[in-house]
């Protein structure tokens, strides 16, 4: 092997350990941070909804209503932007003639560079509103649904999971749309031809060709989009209306608070050891779960690739 070769094999494979090894450390760094607050808790981590760290002798701190409420929000942002990002990458690939589709993947792509407090402003300041008879329609006629029940934050749907779902959906756009259009371009040319051939039309060229092809691809860049959205923070702190006294119970009318934005908004008590470890393991178990979620996207990404 020359030595160039060696040289770029070993900065490669130094590059690769290196990431590895800082993930390791930086999950290392925050279970030891926690270990402290998490004996010290009253209470069971993992199934109680209490959440009171304000005096270190007495913490009292569980993440059920913090992870309910993250999945929830992240969950409804989805379900919202898979379908438009199909709709666009679709639009974008087989439809828009070229001197369109270009500059208007440029302007999808630049909702990426949008700040997550612009999008939180307009959520809670502009969006909110305009949504708030759309959401009480929703309750009073599907009410009798969980999801559309009345929330813990009635008659308010400001600061609602739906208006936070809503926004974050809109943040997602750009990463699940870039792509899935970079998926559903890659499909061969000579299976888009055959089709044409055979007669088909446009959509079943697609329905045939191009969604087999890249439905691995799509539904990888969904679920990276659902790393992305399980980690907001600034956006869903402005956004979501934390109610004293009542917790997360499955509807989208409810307030509440994600890992993130729970940290965020409560970084004045991080000047107690203790206190602030409470919310290191919070932030330990929002890491276990965007990485497990990350994961999932690369290895179904990786299947595709190798097939």
């Amino acid at each position: 092997m020359r030595p160039g070769d060696r040289i770029f094999k070993n900065l490669s494979t130094g590059a690769g350990i290196f990431v590895v090894a800082l993930i390791a450390l930086i999950g290392i760094f925050l279970l030891v941070q926690a270990i402290p607050a998490l004996g010290a808790n009253e209470v069971n981590f993992l199934t109680s909804r209490i959440w009171e760290t304000g005096d270190p002798t007495h913490l009292r701190f569980g993440i059920l209503d913090l992870l309910l409420v993250t999945i929830y929000t992240s969950l409804v942002a989805l379900i919202i932007a898979m379908p438009i990002s199909l709709g666009i990458a679709l639009f974008l690939t087989q439809y828009a003639p070229r001197r369109l589709a270009r500059p208007f993947a440029y302007v999808v792509d630049l909702l990426a560079a949008v700040p997550s407090i612009i999008f939180g402003l307009w959520g809670i300041l502009v969006l909110a509103p305009k949504m708030a008879p759309v959401s009480q329609w929703l309750n009073e006629t599907l009410g009798f649904i969980p999801i559309f029940g009345t929330g813990n934050v009635f008659p308010n749907y400001s600061g609602t999971i739906f208006t936070a779902g809503v926004v974050l959906a809109v943040m997602l756009l750009p990463i699940i749309t870039s792509l899935s259009r970079e998926v559903f371009e890659r499909t061969p040319t000579a299976h888009i031809e055959g089709a044409l051939a055979l007669g088909a039309t446009r959509w079943e060229v697609i329905r045939t060709t191009v969604l087999p092809f890249g439905k691995a691809g799509y539904v990888g860049a969904s679920m990276l989009g659902l790393g992305r959205a399980l980690g907001e923070t600034i956006a869903l702190a402005v956004i979501l209306y934390i109610p004293r006294g009542h917790f997360f119970d499955w509807s989208v009318f409810d307030g509440g608070a994600t890992f993130a934005s729970q940290i965020a908004a409560n970084y004045a008590e991080f000047n107690n050891p203790t206190s602030a470890g409470a919310y290191i393991a919070a932030g330990l178990v929002l890491f276990v779960l965007t990485f497990a979620v990350n994961f999932a996207a690369r290895t179904i990404i990786g299947e595709r690739k190798a097939d």
